[in-house]
């Protein structure tokens, strides 16, 4: 199955120019079976991101626009009495697709962010006491904008939470805006894509990156992560909110899908620490907000206190 990642990472790569290590992790993220959230300035590519992974993958997209006057059922959908048939017809929402893009999702009040909460989680949704599952594979792509942004909503640790990883892509190097700059096409280049692997394929891939093989001693230096959040000695301050099973369960979850994309049957140390500040930085920085400084942040000084040859 590696010819197929690897056409897949080409093809978002010839889209998403100079931005491999961010694409990696978002398809690491994916085989995962988890949801990423992207924030980072308008215009850096996030919602090109979105598509291109949609279209290359072949699964169905939608984008929901998040807004102040936003509703849940703008979300999930609606049931509408029908009189012709005299019962109530459901009107599915954009949560009903393969590929979910919640695009500025911190822009819309918290109670209709929290219509995500249960398709994140349970890959299911309830309307009007009827539960509906939704299609495998279901992907959730949410943007924000930095919180120092005028009209945002700061996302609560619940939601924050059922993001398995949160990336920003920044601005690009030279040499990769001189493409993006030049080709005007960009638009007509997404709509064309074709793609790369059938939903089947990938959930075969899905199903290959759970059986991938974890020692005992990559257990232990997860373990060892989680516990030094959870001390309050993560970047010296207590105010850092701890790493929970789940985001334990992420990050090994993340770190197989990493190691699959590296042809290897096995995780290491450098899988963990390859993905662990996408999976733990939103968990731990209670701001909820990627620094737009240069201070080193609480995942890296966590990582910099454990030893991955001795972990406890």
């Amino acid at each position: 199955m590696q010819h197929l990642v690897s056409s897949i990472f080409q093809q978002v790569g010839s889209i998403v120019i100079g931005k491999e290590p961010e694409i990696q992790l978002a398809l690491a993220c994916l085989f995962a079976k988890g949801h990423i959230l992207i924030e980072d300035l308008p215009g850096t590519g996030k919602t090109t991101l979105a598509q291109a992974l949609s279209k290359t993958l072949g699964l169905s997209y939608q984008r929901a626009q998040f807004t102040s006057d936003m509703l849940p059922s703008d979300v999930v959908g609606i049931s509408i009495f029908d009189t012709s048939e005299n019962k109530f017809t459901l009107h599915k929402g954009p949560i009903f697709n393969q590929v979910v893009l919640a695009d500025e999702i911190n822009r819309a009040s918290p109670k209709t962010q929290s219509a995500l909460l249960e398709a994140m989680e349970s890959a299911q949704v309830s309307i009007d006491g009827i539960t509906y599952p939704l299609t495998e594979p279901f992907f959730v792509i949410a943007t924000q904008n930095p919180l120092f942004h005028s009209g945002t909503y700061p996302l609560p640790e619940s939601q924050l939470d059922r993001f398995t990883m949160r990336i920003s892509l920044g601005f690009p190097s030279i040499e990769a805006e001189k493409c993006i700059l030049s080709n005007s096409n960009n638009k007509h280049d997404i709509v064309n894509l074709a793609a790369c692997i059938t939903p089947e394929q990938l959930i075969d891939i899905q199903k290959n990156v759970e059986d991938i093989h974890v020692s005992e001693a990559i257990l232990e230096y997860v373990i060892a992560l989680c516990r030094i959040s959870r001390n309050g000695s993560g970047n010296g301050s207590s105010n850092v909110n701890p790493l929970s099973p789940r985001a334990g369960k992420a990050l090994l979850a993340s770190a197989k899908a990493w190691a699959f994309i590296e042809n290897r049957d096995h995780v290491l140390p450098q899988d963990i620490q390859a993905v662990f500040e996408a999976v733990a930085e939103h968990r731990l920085d209670t701001s909820g907000t990627i620094s737009m400084n240069n201070e080193i942040s609480a995942a890296k000084n966590i990582l910099q206190q454990v030893d991955p040859t001795n972990p406890l």
